[in-house]
């Protein structure tokens, strides 16, 4: 370690020291009344009581608020001093009474109050700053707008100008500044519920300064603020410990007493806080008179830079440039600071104006340029006057200049066919050309040369600007006012082009990106589609993020290819999407992220983040490509709105769909589990008491009944392991090569088993028919078929099975005699657990039969659907994929 380093990290701790010691002021900071300040200093100052510290209210206004009024409890309150002023009474901080009872901790609210006439002080602050000097330690609170250095940018922003303010300086004595926050949505609302002002004064406020503007521009002059507080307390801290850090160069603002000078230098106050640099404000005197005015600009301009605690500095010489430059050599300035120069344009054409100086001279120095924002105003209503993707100004007059000389060129070869009178339309020419191609200014600018060329060049008498014919004065009069009307036609049309030419991109993108995103059908195919539509309407790299189920966001969808996104990229997405405020690049907030963060979802929705990433050669988007890039992102977040409701409403169908089934399953095992249980148990118990008593027949008779509600309920239990398996996919297919007819065989001895009398018609051609299927399965599905047609056919009603074969299908219906199925609910039928008493399952059915059919069937390939049965009846036909037949081995 070097033995400047040493020094400088000794004067470091000492400081630190020295600031641990002296520092003893805590302030709560907000962007506008009524954000919690007074609140959360008492909660605060409640904490510290509750740890054993000496803590006392000296001053705190609750403004009527119940809440705030309750944190006061327990709490040691310092009497009031009584003020009288013009005839009544009021109550002031006790300044003296806090001094003699110098507790360890204060409370003194309102930092930017002025005291009534009769204190010690005028200001508060000052009150505070004798209590800081007595090591007495003191919270208090402060809006942001009463800051001095910021005193221009409030009244800019709210349009008034704040009376009461605290010197800038005074922060410097602060230890602490706590940020006390509250989007301004939520704060409009404790406003209208009277929470800040009475009713009649919160509807005014609403109305001027309590604007969704106006408070979030506030917010951010507090958090620059803190942000600059914080960047300070970080470069002590750094050197205390020995870390490398700049340094630290002087700031220099040069003022010229106009009306800018009070701007400047709360400017420089800002810039030098922020690099945690000395500054100063400088007045060159040239030996020139200065008027009153201007004097007295000057010298409000110095005292400001005096109370915001900068040095205020007059040089003498004869050239501005070389004596900035000689102070700034001899006091070590890094960086000057001033406005735009008033100098004439013949100076900055040839090279001698301040700025063209300082920038030749002052290499070694970082040159700021600082337009008021009067000037900034009138730069942005030139700017508009332009038109979009015109040339700079050189490139425009020389078009105009080349557009004149061709016309004296076309009207001198066409002089001898042409008339005077009709020369004048060449020259018109000329100035439409100009006239739709550049600026209202160089198309006067043409029409002006046209009009002094063609007097000069082609009326009478020549190569003066004299007209001798009275016709040619016409002529020429009316060619001026014809140019100049339609120059102003020609620019407004052109410009009217423009407008229309971004109208129609603007729609064409849009119109192509909702296209797209009705055609998505989920979230995830909505971020696909909006990230190619970001990168192809706007040039820039694009990437979709959103939470995954850790809760953290990462790039889902990325356009034209994957997007790298660094740490400071994801902190400026997190704090868009919990915002839902822009954030990263172009913007004020985490502006060091490479990318433009804009926040997807709509109300308080939080979907997402789109990240935009434009070439940096190109500089920040346009207000058209800013303005398009927002609409766009709103119709993706919209998109993703959508899907998101369609998921729930998915969710909640599935969920009804559910509890019905669930409903429909107990309902069923209900009835067909105990009836069979409760035959069986009837049964067994008649036989078990009355045995020797009954006869053989009935004893038979008992048997056979608990074995054919044993059958019923082994086969219940069958369907409702099938259907299980065929839930979960584990349904084993075994396929093997069958004759339908044996199938067939198979499930209508079954049926006749179960149903004696039942007169079942099969009709199956002699062909014989090969599938190639799980037997047992198909049979099972058949089964169900004939149970349920069995089950609905009236007495001595046949139930009739036919097959036959159509192309590569194998067809096979089940005609029953039953009251048939209404047409809208034949679909439904093969729902799990439906049953219609007109429909195919009988009361005692459980409404799985037909379900299983459907999932056995569906699992080879084949398809089960209800036919009309011609005027009565059902008809369930069964459709099989017929593949080809094994060869037959020689």
């Amino acid at each position: 370690m070097t033995e400047s380093s040493r020094d400088a990290r000794a004067d470091a701790l000492l400081s630190t020291a020295e600031v641990a010691r002296s520092h003893r002021l805590k302030i709560f900071l907000g962007a506008a009344p009524g954000v919690g300040k007074t609140f959360a200093m008492l909660s605060a100052a409640r904490e510290l009581k509750r740890q054993g510290t000496d803590v006392v209210v000296g001053l705190v206004e609750t403004h009527g608020r119940d809440e705030t009024a309750a944190l006061l409890e327990g709490l040691e309150l310092l009497p009031r001093r009584t003020v009288n002023w013009r005839g009544r009474d009021f109550t002031e901080f006790d300044l003296d009474a806090a001094l003699a009872r110098k507790p360890a901790v204060l409370l003194v609210d309102e930092l930017a109050h002025t005291n009534l006439p009769g204190g010690r002080h005028t200001r508060r602050w000052q009150d505070i700053a004798e209590l800081l000097d007595a090591g007495i330690e003191v919270y208090t609170a402060l809006n942001v707008q009463h800051l001095e250095s910021l005193n221009d940018q409030v009244r800019r922003i709210t349009g008034v100008t704040v009376r009461e303010t605290v010197p800038d300086a005074f922060l410097d004595r602060v230890r602490d500044i706590v940020l006390v926050d509250l989007p301004p949505r939520e704060l409009i609302a404790r406003l209208k519920q009277g929470k800040v002002y009475m009713p009649e004064t919160a509807a005014a406020a609403l109305n001027a300064f309590f604007s969704p503007t106006n408070l979030a521009a506030l917010r951010e002059l507090a958090l620059e603020t803190i942000a600059g507080h914080v960047d300070s307390d970080l470069r002590e801290h750094m050197l205390a410990r020995g870390g490398a850090m700049p340094v630290r160069r002087h700031v220099l603002a040069a003022i010229d007493g106009h009306g800018q000078s009070d701007y400047l230098v709360r400017v420089a106050r800002r810039i030098a806080e922020r690099r945690g640099a000395p500054w100063s404000v400088v007045f060159v005197d040239t030996g020139a008179a200065l008027d009153p005015v201007r004097r007295e600009r000057l010298d409000a301009a110095m005292r400001l830079a005096r109370r915001l605690g900068g040095e205020s500095i007059i040089l003498r010489g004869h050239v501005v440039a070389d004596e900035l430059l000689a102070h700034a050599d001899r006091e070590g300035v890094g960086q000057i600071i001033l406005g735009r120069t008033r100098e004439r344009p013949l100076a900055r054409m040839l090279g001698i104006s301040l700025t063209q100086r300082l920038l030749r001279r002052g290499a070694h120095m970082e040159l700021t340029i600082i337009a008021t924002p009067a000037e900034r105003a009138q730069a942005r209503l030139r700017l508009r006057l332009r038109l979009p993707g015109g040339r700079g100004s050189r490139g425009e007059y020389g078009f105009a200049t080349l557009a004149i000389l061709a016309a004296f060129g076309l009207s001198f070869a066409a002089e001898r066919y042409l008339s005077v009178a009709n020369l004048s339309l060449i020259f018109l020419t000329a100035v439409l050309v100009v006239a739709v191609r550049t600026r209202m200014a160089v198309a006067v600018y043409t029409a002006m040369m046209c009009f002094i060329g063609y007097n000069f060049f082609f009326t009478v008498p020549r190569y003066t600007l004299e007209i001798a014919n009275a016709d040619d004065v016409l002529a020429v009069t009316l060619f001026l006012v014809a140019a100049l009307v339609c120059s102003r036609l020609a620019t407004r049309l052109a410009s009217q082009v423009e407008s229309l030419r971004a109208a129609q991109v603007r729609a064409r993108a849009l119109l192509g990106l909702g296209q797209r995103l009705t055609a998505s059908t989920d979230a995830d195919g909505a971020r696909e589609v909006g990230a190619k539509a970001l990168a192809r309407a706007l040039g820039a790299e694009v990437a979709i993020l959103a939470r995954d189920a850790g809760q953290v966001l990462h790039p889902v969808a990325t356009a034209p290819r994957s997007l790298a996104l660094s740490p400071q990229d994801l902190a400026a997405a997190d704090w868009c999407e919990q915002h839902a405020e822009p954030a990263g690049r172009f913007t004020d907030t985490l502006n060091g992220a490479g990318c433009w963060m804009l926040p997807l979802g709509v109300d308080d929705q939080r979907l997402g983040v789109a990240a935009l990433r434009f070439d940096g050669a190109n500089g920040e988007p346009d207000s058209d490509r800013r303005s398009l890039a927002l609409a766009m992102v709103q119709d993706i977040g919209r998109a993703l709105e959508r899907a998101r409701l369609a998921d729930e409403l998915e969710s909640a169908r599935v969920q009804g769909e559910t509890e019905r089934l669930r409903s429909a399953l107990l309902s069923s095992v209900s009835h067909d589990l105990r009836s069979p249980l409760a035959s069986m148990i009837g049964a067994a118990g008649t036989l078990l008491s009355y045995e020797e008593k009954l006869p053989a027949d009935e004893r038979r008779e008992l048997l056979e009944s608990i074995l054919g509600e044993g059958q019923r309920l082994d086969r219940y239990i069958q369907n409702l392991l099938d259907m299980t398996r065929l839930g979960h996919g584990t349904l084993k297919l075994a396929r093997d090569w069958t004759d339908a007819a044996e199938i067939v065989a198979a499930a209508v001895g079954r049926l006749r088993k179960l149903f004696p009398d039942l007169r079942v018609d099969v009709l199956m051609p002699a062909d014989t028919v090969l599938l190639f299927v799980h037997p047992a399965l198909i049979e099972q599905a058949l089964f169900n078929i004939l149970e349920n047609a069995a089950r609905f056919s009236p007495p001595g009603a046949p139930v009739r099975v036919s097959s036959q074969s159509l192309g590569e299908r194998w067809l096979l219906e089940v005609r029953d005699q039953g009251p048939g199925i209404p047409e809208e609910e034949r679909a439904r039928i093969f729902d799990m657990f439906y049953s219609v008493s007109r429909g195919d399952r009988a009361p005692q059915g459980t409404g799985l039969g037909l379900a299983i059919c459907r999932g056995m069937v569906g699992a080879h390939g084949g398809s089960v659907e209800a036919l009309p049965g011609n005027g009565r009846g059902t008809t369930i036909r069964i459709s099989l994929p017929l593949p080809s037949p094994p060869e037959t081995p020689p």
